[in-house]
């Protein structure tokens, strides 16, 4: 009887050595500083209403990868709730996409201008949540976010969307092995603020509809040493902007129409666990 207590008495001590070692692999991960080199597949479509005798259906998209830099830092400390989480994230992707489309008037139709067009993406955000350890090196943590999102597209004389966003997400964390967590991550918002102001003989700049905004992403980090981890992440991002208002220019009007975007960015750094 004596021996199966002490045999009881030193399993649950193992397993709760090891639930406290897991929780402290997701609580270092989230307490770093990272550099990551990042990789984003553009895929942008904008839509013809059909207004003023003008093309309805696809009037041109854009598509390719543009290549980058993040930049982050993240902790999670009992501030206030409880296992506080804080990130700060900045990141800066520039290159060249493909462009599609047509002439507005007099065109061929949808596929009749083929291009290159550059395109540089700059986006940051700030995120607070709560974690809460639901098992044995598993970890919940809903969020908000509040973000900012900048494109500066090359096409015609140049053209520069910018919008807001905030949402509500949650970070599902789960530590499988020493050193190791695996991350998922999804957000659902809103934009706010969107603007589009273009250059050139046809220049305005005006607000755009807002939409609903989509997030989702996955990851892992490994830690090599206390202090030195890597991580590998794959995140996509889905959002619309609607159509302006009308502009005169000169000859006539101009305006921006509805458009979809979508992001899917593949992300590699290192960081550094504090």
């Amino acid at each position: 009887m004596k021996l199966s207590k002490i045999t009881l008495a030193v399993t649950c001590m193992a397993f709760s050595a090891t639930a406290l070692a897991s929780t402290a692999d997701i609580q270092a991960s989230n307490n770093q500083a990272a550099v990551k080199v990042t990789s984003t597949h553009v895929d942008y479509t904008e839509t013809g209403s059909g207004i003023f005798g003008t093309p309805t259906g696809t009037l041109d998209t854009e598509s390719g990868n543009v290549s980058g830099y993040e930049l982050s830092v993240s902790t999670m400390k009992n501030w206030w709730l409880g296992n506080d989480y804080l990130e700060l994230q900045y990141s800066h992707n520039s290159g060249n996409t493909n462009y599609v489309g047509q002439l507005i008037s007099g065109g061929a139709g949808y596929g009749s201008i083929v291009s290159s067009s550059g395109a540089t993406l700059t986006d940051y955000s700030i995120r607070y949540g709560k974690g809460f350890v639901v098992s044995d090196g598993f970890m919940l943590t809903p969020y908000a976010e509040l973000g900012h999102h900048k494109w500066d597209r090359g096409v015609n004389e140049g053209e520069t969307y910018t919008d807001n966003y905030y949402g509500l997400g949650a970070l599902a964390q789960f530590s499988p092995a020493d050193g190791m967590v695996l991350t998922a991550n999804a957000l659902a918002g809103s934009t706010f603020g969107s603007n589009i102001s273009v250059s050139g003989p046809d220049a305005f700049s005006g607000s755009l509809g807002n939409s609903t905004l989509y997030k989702v992403g996955i990851g892992a980090d490994y830690a090599f040493t206390r202090h030195f981890h890597a991580d590998v992440g794959l995140d996509y991002t889905s959002f619309k902007y609607g159509m302006s208002a009308l502009y005169p220019v000169p000859g006539g009007v101009a305006w921006e129409p509805d458009s979809t975007t979508h992001y899917t960015t593949l992300k590699l750094g290192v960081g550094y666990a504090f």
